[in-house]
């Protein structure tokens, strides 16, 4: 008899070659249900039911149309996209190689690259009404430095989102422990009718990471400084 079948937890020897670290990290991978549940259905990472977890909280994909995928690899939301919203078109951006996803193109550069932005739009061939940012800085170690550079992705994230989202639209962002800055949901809260921050059950238990949801998009004239 399979004593796995009957949830019994795997354990993995330290191999030559391979750290303690790693180690945990594959018996993790391992025994996260998550990550067996992803297999079984058909996602490329756990990460798709963080986005199922909060489209059921907030219905952001329903109706959507257009699409963005900001940090795209390897390609979970997008899949989410497409389940639940076949019709929608989808344009998702990361550094990293992205296989082949049906219904989704794919551009392989740094969104932080000037001319990002342009190419978005283009591939998109409209206003979206959904901007998704999965993207989280390189970790360096230090704590307050790996917030503060995956912080500024979410702002870059969010000034784009201003700039292309079509009135009434969304915008969900990662964002580490203590979710957004004052500021930076108070730029929120200018431009959409709700901000909520939310940890969707799928996130790993002791995980940092919050994601922040805004909806209702009041339009570029909300944004304008008088």
């Amino acid at each position: 008899m399979n004593r796995n079948i009957t949830g019994g937890r795997k354990r993995v020897k330290t191999a030559r070659g391979r750290t303690a670290a790693s180690t945990r990290w594959l018996e993790r991978q391992l025994n996260d249900p998550y990550v067996r549940r992803a297999k079984a259905e058909g996602y490329r990472s756990r990460a798709a039911y963080k986005l199922l977890e909060l489209d059921e909280r907030f219905g952001l994909l329903k109706g959507s149309r257009r699409v963005l995928d900001l940090g795209i690899a390897p390609g979970g939301w997008s899949q989410v996209v497409r389940r639940r919203s076949p019709g929608a078109q989808v344009v998702g951006i990361d550094l990293l190689p992205v296989d082949p996803l049906d219904g989704v193109t794919i551009l392989e550069m740094d969104f932080m690259d000037d001319a990002a932005p342009a190419k978005l739009s283009e591939a998109l061939g409209g206003a979206p009404d959904l901007v998704l940012s999965d993207m989280a800085a390189n970790t360096v170690g230090h704590p307050q430095t790996d917030a503060l550079r995956t912080m500024g992705l979410v702002e870059a994230a969010l000034a784009f989102a201003v700039e292309v989202l079509s009135p009434g639209g969304a915008f969900v962002a990662k964002v580490f422990a203590g979710g957004a800055d004052s500021e930076l949901v108070a730029e929120m809260k200018r431009n959409f009718t709700t901000v909520k921050h939310a940890k969707p059950p799928s996130s790993r238990k002791g995980s940092v990471e919050w994601f922040v949801v805004a909806q209702g998009f009041k339009g570029r004239a909300a944004d304008q400084r008088s």
